[in-house]
């Protein structure tokens, strides 16, 4: 599609920004209604109780997964200007990083895109954890905490393994990609036909999925089309919201698509829950329930600035390039999050017994 017709009435960086609004809208819209959760499914897997959230997982992932690669073979997407491709990227911080994120998710009870859309329905929880995430984020990125990352980053890079790209290092096509798209999808039926989910569920899944690969469709359009350079990029929030939490508090010296993804999957979010009769206001249990959800921010914030993306910026988006650093980030996530949860959420049969 040309975006000249966008182009000759509004400033490229007006029309970047309207982009990550839409784009966030439609995400933040479809995972409030689909309860997309990347803590819960793989809490569910783990525990082997399979409800909607792995099977709504699932669909969301094979869907960006399939819509990804079909754009890319379609030429309409340049995989390899994508940051995640474009340079070298860190192996030793998607594999520390993805640990800590796994396991802040899991204390906090969701990870940073599910905390936005809950803070969206009036959750104070999520809200203040959200910011604690966005907080941490920004001081790993350029404040206090960046040496320390930039250490634990540069233990292993993609430069001593000759690329980020998984489908260079095998010699795979595109196809392959739409295949192993597929099978994902299948697993996701399997599971949905199991939990007897809903289609509500399951499209609304499909839907928060798509909104990657329009992302990466219209960042790359912009690509081609715009005067000044753009980054080629898809959904991702640590770094988003590290920004949109200094626009709160400086300006900026220029305005791209992740200054208006946070706030449209805030207002996607929002819109929904309220057309749906869910919003709800909830706060914190006690002095124990804070400290356990803003030691996960925190552990979040620091461990997806030091991965390179969170659970969906590097867990759907990057796995959606074929990214080896965002499969590492993903395998790591749901490894230490599926260990965390048997450590602080041990089955009643392994608690210690209460005396008689």
């Amino acid at each position: 599609m040309d975006l000249t017709f966008f182009l000759d009435r509004f400033s490229e960086p007006v029309l970047l920004v309207a982009g990550g609004v839409t784009v966030g809208v439609l995400f933040g819209a479809f995972a409030q209604q689909s309860s997309f959760c990347l803590r819960a499914a793989t809490l569910e897997f783990f525990r082997g109780a399979p409800g909607h959230r792995l099977p709504v997982w699932l669909f969301a992932f094979s869907a960006a997964l399939i819509g990804t690669q079909a754009l890319i073979a379609l030429g309409e997407v340049q995989a390899m200007e994508a940051r995640q491709l474009a340079s070298p990227q860190s192996l030793s911080g998607a594999l520390i990083g993805g640990l800590m994120f796994g396991t802040g998710m899991v204390l906090a009870k969701g990870c940073a895109s599910r905390l936005l859309v809950l803070s969206a329905t009036g959750n104070l929880r999520a809200l203040l954890s959200g910011l604690v995430f966005a907080v941490v984020a920004q001081a790993s990125l350029r404040g206090l905490l960046t040496p320390v990352r930039e250490w634990l980053a540069g233990l292993w890079t993609t430069a001593d393994i000759g690329g980020n790209d998984v489908m260079a290092h095998l010699g795979l096509t595109h196809g392959f990609g739409l295949a192993f798209g597929l099978l994902w999808l299948i697993a996701g039926c399997v599971f949905a036909y199991r939990a007897r989910s809903s289609v509500w569920h399951l499209a609304t899944g499909i839907g928060a999925g798509l909104a990657i690969p329009l992302a990466w469709w219209f960042t790359s359009a912009m690509a081609r089309q715009s005067f000044n350079p753009v980054q080629v990029e898809g959904v991702t929030f640590t770094g988003p919201s590290a920004d949109t939490l200094m626009l709160a508090l400086l300006p900026l010296d220029g305005l791209d698509f992740d200054i208006g993804l946070v706030p449209g999957v805030f207002l996607g979010s929002f819109l929904a829950a309220l057309l749906t009769g869910q919003l709800a206001l909830q706060g914190f249990e006690g002095g124990k329930s804070m400290a356990r959800y803003l030691s996960g921010a925190t552990l979040m914030g620091f461990g997806g600035m030091l991965a390179g993306g969170c659970a969906v910026g590097a867990g759907v988006t990057g796995a959606s390039v074929f990214a080896v650093t965002a499969w590492i980030t993903l395998s790591s996530i749901w490894m230490s999050a599926a260990l965390t949860d048997r450590i602080v959420n041990p089955a009643p049969s392994e608690k210690s017994p209460r005396p008689a």
